[in-house]
């Protein structure tokens, strides 16, 4: 085993991907920027809605934010440049985390994806070659890296993709419908948006996304199928790019490819220089059972996170316990309707919630269909009420709708949603399950 974890290869692979993934990080923060993300996400909203139990973890105040995502820019450009590698590659990686967060309006796959990396790319030696840190420290200068490496990047990409494919054998997909309602916000797309509105393209979209996330990862590991594989993932990913605009993931993807290809094409490609002479003694660490146990146990979570909705009573596509950080991509269209009344328990006045004074309108459209956002709010307004010294329940009726299925409601009426807690491992009783 430690033969084939620490066996030296040629490190091209990764140090291409970290020009490319620094590059890639650059955009992704500075774009946030420009393109509004920040603002509409982190600056204009009242208050945020993070991740449960990280309530605590809120923007900064002002423009804050801005120089937050400065910051994180210029991080990216250090890592592509390779200067003070490891303190700028875990400075960015702890940072995304509290932008990751801090709020989950915008959720996107991609954003936790990056998460995973930025912390697997800190502890590389992705900056031993081609960077500042290796020119001003020769003594760190070298053409391998340990087999590891590799593969734990290949392991992750097998996980994302082979859950993504798994996850959409269920009706919605297979009879194509889901599909139909993602495309039918794409009419006024120049060019191509009559086209994707044919039931012919969503036959296509359907199938080619099941089987390519299924087998692109072993298409590309092997040499017979790989440039096939390649060009298929150059479509795909620039497809998904145009179509759905998810920021950096659709390139992410694609320069994870290079480590499918030889290391001495990805060197005379990329590097301009001559393929290497392997040494034979093995990279060993200063306690190898202790890294493989630690890349034993991350990858174990990663095959087990995934499927922790199986283990929560309800169809998570209703629910939604358990569908984030589980790579379930493309799956369903939400939208309905929540009306909060607030019950002051020493008077028993009852004040309806006007959201349009609490929300944005992404977020007001997140709080009328999602469970987690529907139990935050409650919880603002518990802790608003407080602060004026009143003891009040919070009420919910909310309708929603997933797909094209029928609008049914979703929590419990009777439920004072105040005084509930939320669990995160078991079904919370207050949402009703689908008929």
């Amino acid at each position: 085993m430690q033969h084939f974890f620490f066996k030296p290869i040629d490190n091209a692979q990764l140090i291409v991907f970290r020009v490319l993934y620094g590059v890639l990080v650059c955009a992704e923060c500075f774009g946030a920027i420009a393109t509004g993300w920040v603002k509409k996400n982190l600056v204009d909203p009242k208050f945020t809605f993070s991740f449960i139990g990280f309530e605590w973890l809120q923007p900064l105040p002002g423009n804050g934010m801005y120089f937050y995502f400065t910051v994180m820019g210029i991080l990216g450009i250090l890592i592509t440049i390779g200067y003070k590698y490891r303190y700028s590659a875990l400075a960015f990686a702890i940072l995304w985390t509290g932008a990751y967060l801090m709020q989950k309006t915008s959720y996107n796959n991609h954003y936790y994806l990056l998460l995973l990396l930025a912390y697997i790319m800190a502890f590389f030696p992705a900056h031993r070659n081609l960077s500042l840190d290796a020119k001003i420290n020769p003594k760190i200068k070298t053409d391998v890296m340990p087999n590891y490496v590799r593969w734990v990047i290949i392991a992750q990409l097998f996980i994302v993709y082979t859950y993504a494919s798994v996850a959409k054998l269920y009706g919605d997909w297979l009879d194509f419908s889901i599909i139909d309602l993602l495309m039918q916000g794409k009419k006024d797309y120049a060019l191509i948006g009559d086209v994707l509105q044919q039931k012919w393209v969503h036959k296509v979209i359907g199938v080619f996304g099941i089987l390519f996330d299924l087998l692109i990862v072993p298409a590309l590991l092997w040499k017979p199928t790989r440039k096939v594989a390649f060009a298929l993932s150059v479509f795909f990913h620039l497809f998904n790019s145009i179509v759905f605009r998810i920021g950096i993931f659709p390139y992410l993807s694609l320069a994870f490819c290079l480590f499918f290809f030889e290391p001495k094409e990805v060197r005379k490609w990329f590097l301009r220089t001559k393929e290497i002479i392997i040494p034979k003694k093995l990279l060993l660490p200063k306690y190898p059972a202790f890294l493989l146990s630690v890349l034993g146990l991350y990858m174990l979570v990663q095959l087990l996170l995934p499927l922790r909705h199986h283990a929560i009573e309800g169809d998570v596509l209703w629910t939604e316990e358990g569908h984030r950080l589980s790579w379930r991509m493309m799956l369903r269209s939400r939208g309905g309707t929540s009306r909060f009344k607030v019950v002051d328990k020493a008077t028993q006045e009852i004040t309806q919630v006007d959201l349009d004074q609490y929300l944005t309108k992404k977020q007001r459209r997140k709080v009328g269909a999602y469970p987690d956002f529907i139990w935050q709010f409650a919880q603002h307004l518990k802790k608003e009420y407080q602060q004026k010294g009143q003891d009040i329940s919070v009420f919910v009726t909310s309708y929603v709708q997933v797909n094209k299925s029928k609008r049914q409601l979703l929590i419990d009426p009777k439920t004072d949603l105040a005084a509930a807690p939320w669990d995160h491992f078991r079904h919370n009783e207050w949402i009703l399950h689908r008929e």
